[in-house]
Formats: C-alpha cells, sequence, structure tokens
C-alpha cells in the first residue's frame, strides 16, 4: 500500500462531504486572473469503498464516460509547479488568448488503473509517463510537474475516482494527465502560466473491432511527423493532422492508418495512436525511435518481456517491403494494449498476416496484462498498488 493512503482517503470524504462554490478559484497555485478557474459539478452522492458506479461494465467501449473528480494544479512560467488539488470534474474556463489555444502548446499522457482480483488497484509504470512528459515539455518550452507531483497527482485522482474502475476483466480507468498552456498571450512565445490536469474516464477495447484484428492502410499522401519536428513527443499538436487519414481509411473500411516516414516514403513509422512491431519466426521488429516515432511505454514494456520469453528484439528501419514476409504483426498502446493486425494494404495490395493459433502477439498481451492485474508477480517493479 502507498504511503499517504489514508490522507488521500480522508481528502476524498472531505470532497464528498463539502458544499463546493460555483467557482473554484482561489486555490493554492492559481496565479492570475486571466487563466482557468473551474466551474461547479453536479456533486454525486457518498458511495462506500466497496460501492461501483452505475455503468453497464459489458457495454463499456472507449468513450469518454466522466468520473467524479479531477486533478488541478497551476505555475507561472519558469517557476516549478507546488501544490495542487483534488476539484469536482468540470469544464475549465480558458482565456481566448491561452497558449494552447493559439499556438498549440499543449501535451497529454495515457495510463490506466486495474482492479486486480484480490481488490487491490495498480498503476503500470506511471514514472514513465512522467518522465515522458518531461521530456515534451522541454521540447515545447513548458513548466512540467516532476516526475513525483506526476506520480502524486495521478494516484489521488485515481482513488478519489475509485467506484469507475471496472470490475476484474471488464476493461480498466483510463487515466489521462494533460499540460496546457493556459496564460494569455498574443505573439508567438511560450504561455506565462501552465496548468496541469488528470481527469478520467472507465473504458474497454478502443478499436471498435474489440479484440478482432486491424485492417491498415498505408496513406502515401499523409505523414504524422517529419525529422527536426515534434512527432517523438506527446504533443496535442500530433493527433489532429491525422484525422483526416483516419476518416479516409475508414471509408474505405479499414481500421487506421499506418504511416510512413516523411523523407523516402519508404520506411514504416508508426499507426495514429500506437506502435507497430513485426514478428518473423522468433524475431520481432519494430521501427526505432528516431525523433518522429513516439517512445510507447506499452512499446517499451513489450520489448523487455518479448526478450524475456526469448525472443530476438531488434528496434531499426523497417522497409515496407518487409511486410511482406512477415508472419505476425502487432500494434501496442495504452489504449490499445496490444492489437493483433490481419491485413495491411499498400499500393492496391492486401497482405494479409496469421491472426489464429499461436501467436506471440496474444502470448506478449497475455504476460502485460497479468503484470497490469496481478495476476503475475510484478519482479519489475512496474506496477504501483494504490489501495
Amino acid at each position: 500500500m502507498i504511503q499517504g493512503s489514508s490522507r488521500i482517503r480522508h481528502l476524498v470524504q472531505s470532497l464528498r462531504a463539502a458544499s463546493f462554490p460555483s467557482k473554484i478559484t482561489n486555490y493554492r497555485g492559481h496565479t492570475s486572473q486571466a487563466s482557468s478557474s473551474l466551474q461547479k459539478a453536479t456533486q454525486p452522492s457518498a458511495s462506500s469503498d466497496d460501492e461501483y458506479a452505475d455503468v453497464d461494465w459489458d457495454k463499456l467501449g472507449f468513450g469518454l464516460t466522466p468520473t467524479d473528480y479531477m486533478y488541478v494544479m497551476r505555475c507561472s512560467k519558469d517557476e516549478n509547479f507546488k501544490e495542487g488539488r483534488l476539484n469536482r470534474y468540470a469544464n475549465i474556463e480558458i482565456s481566448p488568448s491561452a497558449g494552447v489555444l493559439n499556438y498549440g502548446q499543449g501535451l497529454y499522457e495515457g495510463t490506466k488503473a486495474n482492479r486486480a482480483e484480490d481488490g487491490r488497484i495498480l498503476l503500470f509504470r506511471p514514472e514513465q509517463n512522467a518522465a515522458r512528459m518531461m521530456h515534451g515539455a522541454e521540447r515545447m518550452l513548458m513548466s512540467s510537474p516532476s516526475i513525483q507531483q506526476f506520480v502524486d497527482a495521478v494516484k489521488e485522482t485515481v482513488f478519489a475516482n475509485k467506484r469507475w474502475i471496472p470490475p476484474p476483466g471488464k476493461g480498466s480507468l483510463y487515466v489521462r494527465p494533460l499540460l496546457l498552456g493556459t496564460g494569455p498571450i498574443l505573439g508567438l512565445a511560450p504561455a506565462p502560466e501552465y496548468t496541469f490536469i488528470v481527469y478520467a474516464s472507465p473504458v474497454r477495447n478502443y478499436f471498435k473491432e474489440g479484440t478482432a484484428p486491424l485492417n491498415l492502410y498505408i496513406d502515401e499522401e499523409f505523414v504524422r511527423a517529419s525529422p527536426g519536428g515534434a512527432g517523438g513527443v506527446k504533443t496535442i499538436t500530433n493527433y489532429a493532422p491525422v484525422l483526416k487519414a483516419i476518416a479516409r481509411a475508414k471509408e474505405r473500411g479499414f481500421s487506421d492508418v499506418l504511416y510512413l516516414d516523411a523523407v523516402k516514403r519508404k520506411y514504416l513509422e508508426e499507426v495514429s495512436s500506437c506502435n507497430i512491431f513485426i514478428v518473423k519466426g522468433n524475431h520481432i521488429s519494430t521501427p526505432a525511435t528516431n525523433g518522429t516515432i513516439l517512445e510507447g511505454v506499452t512499446r517499451k514494456s513489450i520489448l523487455e518481456i518479448a526478450r524475456d520469453h526469448g525472443y530476438q528484439v531488434e528496434e531499426r528501419a523497417i522497409p515496407v517491403d518487409d511486410l511482406v514476409d512477415a508472419d505476425e504483426v502487432f500494434c501496442t498502446g495504452t489504449a490499445v494494449g496490444v492489437a493483433p493486425v490481419g491485413s495491411i494494404t499498400h499500393q492496391n495490395r492486401r497482405i494479409e498476416f496469421k491472426t489464429e493459433g499461436s501467436l506471440v502477439s496474444k502470448e506478449l498481451f497475455s504476460t502485460l496484462v497479468g503484470l497490469q492485474t496481478g495476476r503475475i508477480e510484478d519482479k519489475k517493479g512496474w506496477t504501483v498498488e494504490i489501495l
């Protein structure tokens, strides 16, 4: 059990019993009248530690289900984040001249909390997400919470929303930390104030196919990132540009888009929101991160799990022609987990991969989920127990 669990429990109980003002603007960390203020949300009735929220867990997909609380922390430019607090989940009020709205100065992360069969609540490698946010903040010239502040904020948010964590085997609580330039700015420059927010939503399968194999499309018109850009950090500006490519692919019956490199249009990079792996015999390969590919936490974990299982693992430049000889292809990501790929279509040629029988992707996914849910003993120190 983590240190401070009793403190968090007391805080949540106090929040449930409190009467909230219409706007929460004077909490510690608020530094500008022009910056965000939180509006009142409807307060749910107090619940016992063992009570679940009123959710049909069997119909849970990957959509937003607002939970009870979110975490907010602020600081001015060139200062350090100091102390945040839990607030009711609510809309935020933001200046129209905020840096994030005008110049896209924002980052986000994604991690999950899982409920184990024995009742424990487990996070999976949240410090890796914290370190990635700090790296991204440096690239985007933003103030950032420390690793400990990030992890503590995630813990508090998960604990406060405990009743929204699905029962074992029914999904996870997806946790979304955001770092936003909320201070007002007109000329192109770093925002004068930053807001760190953590909210959560119960989720299950990311793709509409559920656990069925994905059918990907290689779009040669669009690229996801280019050398020297910010494709290797989780900035919000990386994601809206792929929406048109995704929409076009889905209109043609595909699940998502697999992007090629921006220079030679020859090497695999990643899918819109997840990394990609190819399997040939005992060899597993994934594109090397070179500044255009996001270093996914799930990607990193699968690489290590695969080595533990005796596979030859290689991070390298993968020509698109290598797909022809691949036995299996799969994707990894916090949202998608490990998703098998049934086919990839390139230049009107459909390449199909193994999706039945003994699959490497299923073997690795089973180990990953076992660690995340406590079914497999964690000897790596990857899981963080919050209750």
